[in-house]
Protein backbone atom coordinates (compact mmCIF):
# COMPACT_ATOMS: atom_id res chain seq x y z
CA UNK A 1 0.00 0.00 0.00
CA UNK A 2 1.07 3.23 -0.54
CA UNK A 3 1.68 6.74 1.38
CA UNK A 4 -1.53 8.28 -0.63
CA UNK A 5 -3.73 5.06 0.57
CA UNK A 6 -2.57 5.42 4.24
CA UNK A 7 -3.52 9.17 3.98
CA UNK A 8 -7.02 8.00 2.79
CA UNK A 9 -7.06 5.45 5.61
CA UNK A 10 -6.27 8.02 8.35
CA UNK A 11 -8.78 10.68 6.62
CA UNK A 12 -11.16 8.27 7.01
CA UNK A 13 -10.33 7.80 10.92
CA UNK A 14 -10.42 11.48 11.73
CA UNK A 15 -13.35 12.20 10.18
CA UNK A 16 -15.25 9.09 11.90
CA UNK A 17 -13.84 10.77 15.02
CA UNK A 18 -15.46 14.19 13.82
CA UNK A 19 -18.87 12.74 13.54
CA UNK A 20 -18.56 11.43 17.15
CA UNK A 21 -18.00 14.29 18.70
CA UNK A 22 -20.23 16.31 16.56
CA UNK A 23 -23.05 14.11 17.55
CA UNK A 24 -21.86 14.19 21.60
CA UNK A 25 -21.62 18.16 21.46
CA UNK A 26 -25.51 18.09 19.80
CA UNK A 27 -26.90 16.03 22.45
CA UNK A 28 -25.25 17.25 25.52
CA UNK A 29 -26.17 21.03 24.39
CA UNK A 30 -29.68 19.33 24.59
CA UNK A 31 -29.09 18.12 28.19
CA UNK A 32 -27.63 21.40 28.95
CA UNK A 33 -30.71 22.87 27.79
CA UNK A 34 -33.19 20.73 29.60
CA UNK A 35 -30.90 20.63 33.21
CA UNK A 36 -31.46 24.30 33.05
CA UNK A 37 -35.01 24.25 32.50
CA UNK A 38 -35.53 21.73 35.02
CA UNK A 39 -33.02 23.08 37.79
CA UNK A 40 -34.88 26.29 37.32
CA UNK A 41 -38.51 25.02 37.21
CA UNK A 42 -37.40 22.15 40.20
CA UNK A 43 -36.30 24.77 42.89
CA UNK A 44 -39.07 27.36 42.15
CA UNK A 45 -41.37 24.84 42.59
CA UNK A 46 -39.89 23.46 45.50
CA UNK A 47 -40.02 26.71 47.56
CA UNK A 48 -43.13 27.67 46.18
CA UNK A 49 -44.55 24.38 47.18
CA UNK A 50 -42.96 23.92 50.42
CA UNK A 51 -41.64 20.81 48.89
CA UNK A 52 -37.74 19.42 49.66
CA UNK A 53 -37.74 16.76 47.96
CA UNK A 54 -38.54 19.34 45.09
CA UNK A 55 -35.83 21.57 45.77
CA UNK A 56 -33.33 18.08 46.32
CA UNK A 57 -34.24 16.74 42.91
CA UNK A 58 -33.60 20.62 41.14
CA UNK A 59 -29.93 20.76 42.94
CA UNK A 60 -29.86 16.80 41.60
CA UNK A 61 -30.23 18.48 38.02
CA UNK A 62 -27.98 21.36 38.88
CA UNK A 63 -25.30 18.44 39.08
CA UNK A 64 -25.98 17.02 35.69
CA UNK A 65 -25.21 20.34 33.91
CA UNK A 66 -21.93 19.87 35.87
CA UNK A 67 -21.73 16.56 34.38
CA UNK A 68 -22.70 17.78 30.62
CA UNK A 69 -19.93 20.22 30.96
CA UNK A 70 -17.47 17.49 31.51
CA UNK A 71 -18.84 15.56 28.31
CA UNK A 72 -18.38 18.55 26.21
CA UNK A 73 -14.63 19.23 27.86
CA UNK A 74 -13.50 15.74 26.82
CA UNK A 75 -15.05 15.79 23.69
CA UNK A 76 -13.60 19.02 22.38
CA UNK A 77 -9.96 17.58 23.69
CA UNK A 78 -10.99 13.80 22.66
CA UNK A 79 -10.93 14.91 19.12
CA UNK A 80 -7.64 16.46 19.02
CA UNK A 81 -4.82 14.56 16.71
CA UNK A 82 -2.01 13.08 17.46
CA UNK A 83 0.78 14.89 18.44
CA UNK A 84 4.14 14.19 19.73
CA UNK A 85 3.16 13.87 23.49
CA UNK A 86 0.40 11.76 22.40
CA UNK A 87 1.11 9.51 19.41
CA UNK A 88 -1.83 7.63 19.89
CA UNK A 89 -4.30 10.70 19.71
CA UNK A 90 -6.46 12.08 23.15
CA UNK A 91 -9.40 9.49 23.10
CA UNK A 92 -8.37 8.50 27.21
CA UNK A 93 -9.39 12.08 27.87
CA UNK A 94 -13.61 10.37 27.07
CA UNK A 95 -12.38 7.46 30.00
CA UNK A 96 -10.95 9.77 32.43
CA UNK A 97 -14.33 11.99 32.04
CA UNK A 98 -16.55 9.14 32.26
CA UNK A 99 -14.50 8.19 35.70
CA UNK A 100 -15.46 11.62 36.77
CA UNK A 101 -18.68 11.32 35.85
CA UNK A 102 -19.35 8.02 38.11
CA UNK A 103 -17.64 9.82 40.66
CA UNK A 104 -19.93 12.51 40.51
CA UNK A 105 -22.97 10.22 40.41
CA UNK A 106 -20.90 8.69 43.78
CA UNK A 107 -21.16 11.69 45.05
CA UNK A 108 -24.55 12.64 44.63
CA UNK A 109 -25.77 8.94 45.52
CA UNK A 110 -24.23 9.52 48.78
CA UNK A 111 -26.07 12.79 49.04
CA UNK A 112 -29.53 11.45 48.77
CA UNK A 113 -28.45 8.87 51.59
CA UNK A 114 -27.65 11.24 53.64
CA UNK A 115 -30.69 13.16 53.47
CA UNK A 116 -32.84 9.95 53.35
CA UNK A 117 -31.44 9.15 56.68
CA UNK A 118 -31.96 12.51 58.07
CA UNK A 119 -35.44 12.29 57.23
CA UNK A 120 -35.79 9.11 58.84
CA UNK A 121 -34.49 9.59 61.92
CA UNK A 122 -36.76 12.99 61.85
CA UNK A 123 -40.13 12.20 60.36
CA UNK A 124 -41.76 14.94 62.24
CA UNK A 125 -39.73 17.16 60.90
CA UNK A 126 -41.60 16.62 56.93
CA UNK A 127 -43.97 19.51 56.18
CA UNK A 128 -47.25 19.26 54.40
CA UNK A 129 -46.67 20.09 50.52
CA UNK A 130 -48.78 21.88 47.52
CA UNK A 131 -50.53 19.87 45.03
CA UNK A 132 -48.30 21.57 42.49
CA UNK A 133 -45.31 20.09 43.24
CA UNK A 134 -46.63 16.93 42.07
CA UNK A 135 -47.25 17.97 38.84
CA UNK A 136 -43.43 19.71 38.66
CA UNK A 137 -42.53 15.94 39.77
CA UNK A 138 -44.31 14.33 36.74
CA UNK A 139 -42.98 16.86 34.10
CA UNK A 140 -39.58 16.58 35.42
CA UNK A 141 -39.80 12.21 34.97
CA UNK A 142 -40.92 13.15 31.72
CA UNK A 143 -38.62 15.05 30.93
CA UNK A 144 -35.84 13.13 32.35
CA UNK A 145 -36.71 10.20 30.66
CA UNK A 146 -37.25 11.37 27.66
CA UNK A 147 -33.87 13.13 27.59
CA UNK A 148 -32.12 9.39 28.86
CA UNK A 149 -34.05 7.44 25.73
CA UNK A 150 -32.86 10.70 23.31
CA UNK A 151 -28.91 10.20 24.88
CA UNK A 152 -28.71 6.83 24.70
CA UNK A 153 -29.53 6.07 21.47
CA UNK A 154 -26.73 8.70 20.31
CA UNK A 155 -24.70 7.31 22.56
CA UNK A 156 -25.54 3.46 20.85
CA UNK A 157 -25.62 4.96 17.41
CA UNK A 158 -22.03 6.64 17.56
CA UNK A 159 -20.44 3.96 19.98
CA UNK A 160 -19.81 6.30 22.67
CA UNK A 161 -19.28 4.83 26.65
CA UNK A 162 -18.82 8.60 27.69
CA UNK A 163 -22.30 8.96 26.36
CA UNK A 164 -24.24 6.03 27.81
CA UNK A 165 -22.59 6.99 30.79
CA UNK A 166 -24.11 10.69 30.65
CA UNK A 167 -27.15 9.07 29.42
CA UNK A 168 -27.57 6.83 32.42
CA UNK A 169 -26.52 9.76 34.30
CA UNK A 170 -29.94 11.25 33.30
CA UNK A 171 -31.89 8.10 34.00
CA UNK A 172 -30.72 8.30 37.92
CA UNK A 173 -32.42 11.58 37.27
CA UNK A 174 -36.00 9.96 36.51
CA UNK A 175 -35.54 7.64 39.31
CA UNK A 176 -35.02 10.44 41.34
CA UNK A 177 -38.06 12.55 39.94
CA UNK A 178 -40.11 9.18 40.56
CA UNK A 179 -39.02 8.68 43.94
CA UNK A 180 -40.24 12.94 44.72
CA UNK A 181 -43.25 12.02 43.09
CA UNK A 182 -44.12 9.30 45.22
CA UNK A 183 -42.79 10.94 48.31
CA UNK A 184 -44.85 13.89 47.31
CA UNK A 185 -47.77 11.69 46.74
CA UNK A 186 -47.60 9.80 49.73
CA UNK A 187 -47.15 13.36 51.93
CA UNK A 188 -50.43 14.91 49.99
CA UNK A 189 -52.42 11.59 51.36
CA UNK A 190 -50.53 11.40 55.06
CA UNK A 191 -47.85 9.14 54.68
CA UNK A 192 -44.92 11.57 54.98
CA UNK A 193 -42.42 8.55 55.46
CA UNK A 194 -42.95 6.86 52.01
CA UNK A 195 -40.35 9.93 50.99
CA UNK A 196 -37.43 9.68 52.64
CA UNK A 197 -37.93 5.39 52.09
CA UNK A 198 -38.08 6.01 48.27
CA UNK A 199 -35.07 8.42 48.31
CA UNK A 200 -33.08 5.93 50.43
CA UNK A 201 -33.93 3.21 47.55
CA UNK A 202 -33.07 5.60 44.48
CA UNK A 203 -30.11 7.01 46.58
CA UNK A 204 -28.49 3.06 47.04
CA UNK A 205 -29.58 3.00 42.84
CA UNK A 206 -27.24 6.34 41.92
CA UNK A 207 -24.78 5.31 44.31
CA UNK A 208 -24.34 1.63 42.51
CA UNK A 209 -24.35 3.20 38.83
CA UNK A 210 -21.57 5.48 39.99
CA UNK A 211 -18.97 2.63 40.99
CA UNK A 212 -19.79 0.33 38.11
CA UNK A 213 -19.05 3.43 35.57
CA UNK A 214 -15.66 4.68 37.75
CA UNK A 215 -14.57 0.81 37.96
CA UNK A 216 -14.98 0.45 34.11
CA UNK A 217 -12.98 3.28 33.47
CA UNK A 218 -10.45 3.09 35.91
CA UNK A 219 -9.81 -0.38 34.04
CA UNK A 220 -9.90 1.28 30.68
CA UNK A 221 -7.75 3.90 32.03
CA UNK A 222 -5.23 0.48 32.95
CA UNK A 223 -5.04 -0.79 29.50
CA UNK A 224 -7.76 -3.55 29.78
CA UNK A 225 -8.57 -6.17 27.01
CA UNK A 226 -11.11 -5.28 24.48
CA UNK A 227 -13.93 -7.30 24.18
CA UNK A 228 -13.58 -11.09 23.25
CA UNK A 229 -16.03 -10.73 20.15
CA UNK A 230 -14.21 -7.23 18.90
CA UNK A 231 -11.03 -9.13 19.08
CA UNK A 232 -12.23 -12.48 16.99
CA UNK A 233 -13.48 -10.28 14.79
CA UNK A 234 -10.36 -8.56 14.39
CA UNK A 235 -8.19 -12.10 13.96
CA UNK A 236 -10.87 -12.85 11.20
CA UNK A 237 -10.25 -9.93 9.37
CA UNK A 238 -6.37 -10.65 9.69
CA UNK A 239 -6.50 -13.85 8.38
CA UNK A 240 -8.94 -13.06 5.47
CA UNK A 241 -6.40 -10.90 4.41
CA UNK A 242 -4.31 -12.30 1.27
CA UNK A 243 -1.26 -13.48 1.73
CA UNK A 244 -1.57 -14.19 5.59
CA UNK A 245 -0.79 -17.84 6.89
CA UNK A 246 -1.86 -16.90 10.62
CA UNK A 247 -2.31 -14.93 13.43
CA UNK A 248 -1.40 -15.27 16.60
CA UNK A 249 -0.52 -12.87 20.23
CA UNK A 250 -3.15 -10.75 18.97
CA UNK A 251 -3.69 -8.21 22.17
CA UNK A 252 -6.11 -5.59 21.70
CA UNK A 253 -6.30 -2.94 24.59
CA UNK A 254 -9.18 0.24 25.09
CA UNK A 255 -8.25 3.50 24.06
CA UNK A 256 -11.38 5.47 24.95
CA UNK A 257 -14.11 4.19 22.45
CA UNK A 258 -11.22 3.08 19.94
CA UNK A 259 -8.54 0.07 20.36
CA UNK A 260 -4.91 -0.09 19.98
CA UNK A 261 -4.35 -3.48 18.68
CA UNK A 262 -0.55 -5.65 18.52
CA UNK A 263 -0.30 -8.70 16.36
CA UNK A 264 1.97 -11.03 14.84
CA UNK A 265 1.23 -12.38 11.31
CA UNK A 266 2.57 -15.57 10.13
CA UNK A 267 3.49 -15.50 6.15
CA UNK A 268 5.22 -17.74 3.42
CA UNK A 269 8.91 -17.73 4.98
CA UNK A 270 9.72 -18.04 0.94
CA UNK A 271 9.18 -14.22 0.26
CA UNK A 272 11.19 -11.16 0.41
CA UNK A 273 11.20 -9.30 3.15
CA UNK A 274 9.60 -6.29 1.11
CA UNK A 275 6.57 -9.00 0.05
CA UNK A 276 5.79 -9.72 3.71
CA UNK A 277 5.70 -6.49 4.88
CA UNK A 278 3.03 -5.84 1.96
CA UNK A 279 0.88 -8.33 3.22
CA UNK A 280 1.37 -6.65 6.62
CA UNK A 281 0.63 -3.48 5.70
CA UNK A 282 -2.85 -4.80 3.85
CA UNK A 283 -3.92 -6.90 6.82
CA UNK A 284 -3.40 -3.13 8.73
CA UNK A 285 -5.31 -1.12 6.29
CA UNK A 286 -8.19 -3.99 6.66
CA UNK A 287 -8.27 -3.88 10.03
CA UNK A 288 -8.62 0.26 10.43
CA UNK A 289 -11.26 -0.30 7.90
CA UNK A 290 -13.30 -2.57 9.13
CA UNK A 291 -13.23 -1.90 13.06
CA UNK A 292 -13.30 1.13 15.16
CA UNK A 293 -8.53 0.61 15.82
CA UNK A 294 -6.52 3.64 15.88
CA UNK A 295 -3.24 1.77 15.32
CA UNK A 296 -2.70 -1.97 14.35
CA UNK A 297 1.53 -2.75 15.30
CA UNK A 298 2.44 -5.47 13.27
CA UNK A 299 5.16 -8.26 13.42
CA UNK A 300 5.43 -10.57 10.76
CA UNK A 301 6.68 -14.18 11.67
CA UNK A 302 7.79 -16.70 8.88
CA UNK A 303 5.62 -19.73 8.25
CA UNK A 304 6.69 -23.10 6.29
CA UNK A 305 2.75 -23.71 5.14
CA UNK A 306 1.39 -22.02 2.17
CA UNK A 307 -1.52 -19.10 2.93
CA UNK A 308 -4.55 -19.67 2.43
CA UNK A 309 -6.89 -18.50 -0.35
CA UNK A 310 -7.90 -14.87 -0.21
CA UNK A 311 -10.99 -14.49 1.64
CA UNK A 312 -10.88 -17.81 3.84
CA UNK A 313 -10.52 -17.74 7.22
CA UNK A 314 -8.28 -19.96 9.04
CA UNK A 315 -8.33 -20.84 13.16
CA UNK A 316 -5.50 -19.58 15.25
Amino acid sequence: MNEADSLLDRDDTERGAAERAAAATRSTWVSVGTNIALTGGQVVGGLVSGSQGLIADGLHSLSDLVADFVVLFASHHGRKAADADHPYGHQRFETAASLVLGAILLVVGIGMLWTAVLKLEHPDSIKAVHVVALWVAIVALVAKETLFRYMLAVARRVKSTLLAANAWHARSDAASSLVVGVGIMGNLLGYPILDPIAALVVGLMVVRMGWKFSWDALHDLMDRSADEQETDAIRRTLLESPGVSGAHDIRARKMGDMMVVDVHLEVDATLSVEAGHNIAVEARRRVLERHRVLNVMTHVDPCFKPAPAAGTATPA
